[in-house]
């Protein structure tokens, strides 16, 4: 008796199985711009493509400010629901009508968020972040000048598991603020205050009281610290790798010599003849 062939049709890739295979074993390495491209062939390759967005953990979009970008992002906003890391530094077309959305969707899980000079959203973009996302632990906020000291104020009540923390050219938070912040983060690793007027070295007293585990800081441009807050600061941080301090003109040798050799310091040594001033030092001591 002979064999009969039973013809099935022909097999593409969507056939393949998307939850095993399709999406963790290949779009899972596809950027987002192929994502896209995917979307735009079928109606079954556009329902793969978002089921593919729903299962990203990382969105990396800094400092892409290309045409129509909004458009594409508001379909982000809508798919990811798994998020962990989101990167959207320099996006100047960013306003809080596109981010809340997107916040929304993800703030169960998000553990890192970079905002780093996003000058076109407001700190309502801050609330879904500070009071519904437990799991943070980085932040950056550098040159937002929107941070308020109502904001940070907000930070210091519902978050306190921040191990990287960036509030460089922030004006607008005064130091009696920082000092309360800083007493809740014993776990935070990575600092950079640059060029915040309201850092002094009563704020570098709490943080050097207070963040123990503290590696890096930077301190670049803070004219109102002097060796006296450095040098509470170092001595209370065992673990301090690095230090800025660049256009601090308050900060000397005198307490930068004793460091040298311990940490890395950004400051170049000019014109101190470093062994005698560590003699002198020492004889001081």
């Amino acid at each position: 008796m002979p064999i009969r062939r039973i013809h099935y049709g022909e097999l593409t890739l969507f056939d393949i199985n998307w939850d095993d295979v399709l999406i963790p074993k290949i779009t899972a390495y596809l950027s987002i711009k192929d994502l896209f491209n995917l979307r735009s062939c079928s109606r079954t390759a556009l329902r793969l493509a978002e089921a593919a967005l729903e299962m990203r953990t990382e969105l990396h979009l800094s400092g892409n400010n290309s045409r129509n970008i909004e458009l594409g992002f508001k379909v982000l906003s809508r798919c990811c629901r798994r998020l962990e890391h989101l990167h959207l530094a320099s996006c100047k077309w960013l306003t809080d009508e596109l981010l809340l959305p997107l916040l929304n969707n993800n703030k169960q899980r998000l553990s890192a968020v970079n905002l780093n000079e996003c000058t076109n959203i407001t700190a309502l973009s801050l609330q879904p972040i500070i009071v519904q996302c437990k799991e943070l632990r980085i932040l950056k906020l550098s040159k937002c000048q929107w941070l308020t000291t109502g904001a940070v104020d907000a930070l210091t009540l519902h978050q306190s598991k921040l191990v990287e923390f960036d509030i460089s050219h922030c004006g607008a938070i005064g130091e009696r603020c920082l000092i309360i912040f800083f007493r809740k983060l014993n776990k935070l690793t990575i600092l950079s205050l640059a060029n915040t007027p309201s850092v002094t070295d009563q704020v570098l007293i709490q943080i050097g009281n207070y963040c123990r585990e503290l590696e890096h800081i930077n301190l670049i441009g803070c004219a109102a610290i002097s060796d006296y807050g450095v040098h509470a600061l170092t001595k209370s941080c065992p673990h301090l790798q690095s230090l800025m301090v660049q256009r601090c003109p308050l900060v000397t040798e005198r307490v930068l010599a004793p460091l040298r050799g311990r940490l890395h310091i950004d400051r170049p040594i000019m014109g101190y003849n470093l062994p005698a001033m560590q003699h002198r030092l020492y004889l001081q001591v």
